[in-house]
């Protein structure tokens, strides 16, 4: 993990489990922190991507969202 990157590993989890894991990481977030990288995974179906892509694309604290691969969706919080 990075300076300013929190990482979510959500594999497990449904996506109740998941937004509450989301809600709080974004509610504990600092100044310092810029990028939340939420790894859902690929393979196993696309319930969580589906649920984060939904819920926040348009919450106040996300500026915007980068699908950076495969699994991952990064929900940016400001730019560096």
């Amino acid at each position: 993990m990075q300076a300013g990157i929190v990482e979510l590993d959500l594999h497990g989890k449904n996506t109740y489990q998941a937004k509450v894991a989301i809600d709080a990481a974004l509610r504990r977030a600092k100044s310092g922190t810029y990028r939340l990288r939420l790894i859902h995974g690929h393979h196993g179906g696309t319930a969580l991507r589906d649920m984060i892509r939904q819920e926040y694309a348009d919450h106040p604290q996300v500026l915007r969202m980068d699908p950076s691969a495969p699994g991952i969706t990064q929900l940016i919080l400001r730019e560096f």
